[in-house]
């Protein structure tokens, strides 16, 4: 069997704080007026992505599986459940804080799992900031205090960030993305999360959403830190492209691709590969076909793949496990 790369129809979220930026500059046309998080390669219950055109048409990544899960997903995936989430986020407004569990303070029982997730600043406003981490000493008492009467927010770090900024969320850090930014998240295939503080803000029907204090304070790093922008552990630079290793740990690795002209990869059958394009434009080169490559663009590469080229100018975001 021959295996091409398949381009991705993402599912849409259209959280409270979403805005128009991934509809009007990134090309998802189908989807509703207002766009908060465009799942990229997502395989859960809340939303899936989906094969685009082609032979598995309308095929999410669970039933590639069983088509042929060696071929499609690796030989180093062995669980039952795909093990990675790539997100669009476009923060019109703030993102409520909130925190993850680890997958050691996660309750499975509860239908938890853990999730450690990195993002990648696509683009942001001027002044635009996140929250990432205490900046002093903190109690649980205190904690519960300051999320009870809104005041949560004054012993937070408050980040400044920058287009081509990455940062790395670990597990039990508490955290949010501020307005006008708009990232690419690449993590643990996970939706489990804890709402701290959501700036009194109500849903379409009028309603307070709901908080999950008792969980996060469980879950929470009490700890502060001084929180630091990831730096590039590994880099290489040719004529005709630059690659950026932005992070990696157990659950996932994330690489920028800088393309001027043309650079050739491998999915190799150890894992698949996803390739997001956020800048510029080109195609992927594969088996003999040309797929053509767009901001906002989505490819799922499967692990039995082999070699294939990414031409053109463009900046693609390549995440594998």
């Amino acid at each position: 069997m021959i295996y091409t790369p398949l381009k991705m129809r993402p599912c849409f979220k259209d959280y409270l704080w979403g805005g128009t930026r991934l509809r009007n500059e990134f090309g998802k046309n189908n989807a509703p007026k207002k766009i908060a998080e465009s799942w990229e390669l997502a395989c859960l219950p809340d939303g899936a992505s989906t094969v685009e055109s082609g032979r598995y048409r309308g095929l999410d990544i669970a039933a590639l599986a069983c088509e042929d899960r060696s071929a499609f997903w690796g030989s180093d995936c062995q669980g039952e459940q795909f093990p990675l989430l790539v997100k669009l986020i476009d923060a019109n407004q703030c993102l409520s804080i909130q925190v993850h569990p680890s997958d050691i303070t996660a309750l499975p029982e509860q239908g938890e799992t853990g999730k450690a997730e990195m993002w990648y600043i696509v683009d942001c406003e001027p002044q635009a900031y996140l929250y990432l981490g205490f900046s002093q000493k903190i109690s649980p008492d205190e904690f519960l205090q300051r999320a009870r009467d809104g005041t949560i927010c004054d012993v937070l770090n408050r980040v400044p960030v920058s287009r081509g900024d990455v940062f790395y969320i670990l597990p039990g850090t508490i955290h949010a993305i501020g307005a006008g930014i708009l990232i690419a998240e690449i993590q643990q295939s996970s939706n489990t999360t804890f709402r701290i503080y959501d700036y009194q803000r109500r849903d379409h029907f009028g309603h307070l959403r709901p908080l999950h204090l008792e969980r996060a304070a469980q879950v929470l790093s009490y700890t502060p830190i001084v929180p630091k922008e990831c730096k590039a552990n590994n880099a290489v630079y040719f004529p005709e492209f630059q690659m950026h290793e932005m992070f990696s740990c157990r659950h996932f690795r994330a690489y920028r691709l800088d393309v001027q002209n043309s650079v050739t990869m491998n999915c190799d059958g150890r894992s698949f590969q996803h390739v997001l394009c956020v800048e510029g434009s080109g195609n992927i080169y594969a088996k003999g076909e040309e797929h053509a490559l767009s901001r906002g663009d989505s490819y799922f590469l499967p692990a039995a793949l082999g070699e294939y080229q990414i031409r053109g100018t463009c900046r693609v975001l390549l995440s594998r496990v």
